[in-house]
């Protein structure tokens, strides 16, 4: 596999459709890059997905809905893996608008998208999408600042960003296929990517931002980068903390870089 490739859309939670795509790093293996899908009264797209799959990524959403009934997108934040078609859905849905925070809509105006249509929800607020509430959390972990979480009330679903992702050696339909051993190796290597910083953080003050996570009862996970989790809660969690011991991540130079490239 040498190029993204999106598969189906599929349900992967009650009202929750996934827009999911297999991304290569040569040499780390397979990360996930998920957009979802919750159907509403007031239909929200989580997350837009890579530009480099905007063909397809379209095609998918029109096969899940019309984009033109989209109320929201919410931008858990702007990384270009999270925003790809942001422009293009925005123009397939005029009535849909940004769910982000002030950082986001600064970040999104510098890359010269549209800001006229967001609408700002810190982390603790909620917005009503007509017969459920979402809370915007911060996640535990994180690799921008503006990084807002959601948890959907009714099927107490926790969208979790980039929190939780897991460098992988093969695509898996759901995180519990996935041999332990191997996800907490694969979570450890991309917690210390996204999150350099994890190692300075101290253990009881990373205790209590897990807690938070476990306070909020969620009984599945949808992260960005990782297959659906369902009742994997304590498990993820526990992974996450080991990454804080892991071993700092060091990416090749340009000799070991031509080396994987001529690989791949």
């Amino acid at each position: 596999m040498n190029a993204p490739r999106m598969t189906a859309p599929r349900a992967v939670a009650p009202d929750i459709d996934g827009l999911g795509t297999w991304l290569p790093i040569p040499g780390f293996g397979l990360l996930a890059i998920n957009a979802f899908l919750i159907h509403a009264p007031q239909p929200v797209l989580v997350d837009t997905g890579l530009a480099s799959q905007r063909t397809e990524f379209l095609e998918h959403l029109r096969a899940r809905i019309d984009p033109a009934a989209l109320r929201w997108i919410w931008i858990t934040h702007t990384d270009l893996d999270h925003i790809g078609n942001l422009a293009a859905v925005l123009e397939l849905a005029p009535a849909a608008r940004i769910v982000t925070t002030y950082l986001g809509m600064a970040k999104m105006n510098l890359a010269g998208l549209p800001v006229d249509r967001v609408y700002l929800l810190n982390p603790g607020q909620s917005l009503d999408i007509g017969d459920r509430m979402l809370q915007a959390v911060s996640p535990p972990c994180f690799d921008a600042p503006e990084t807002t979480g959601l948890l959907e009330t009714r099927n107490r679903t926790l969208f979790s960003a980039d929190c939780f992702g897991a460098l992988l050696e093969a695509p898996a339909e759901n995180a519990a296929a996935i041999e332990p051993q191997a996800l907490r190796t694969g979570m450890a290597s991309w917690a210390r990517v996204d999150a350099p910083w994890l190692d300075r953080v101290e253990a009881g003050a990373f205790g209590r931002t897990l807690a938070a996570v476990r306070a909020l009862e969620p009984a599945r996970i949808l992260g960005s980068h990782l297959p659906p989790a369902e009742g994997m809660t304590e498990t993820l969690l526990e992974n996450l903390d080991a990454a804080r011991a892991a071993p700092a991540f060091a990416g090749p130079d340009q000799a070991a870089l031509e080396r994987l490239l001529a690989a791949a």
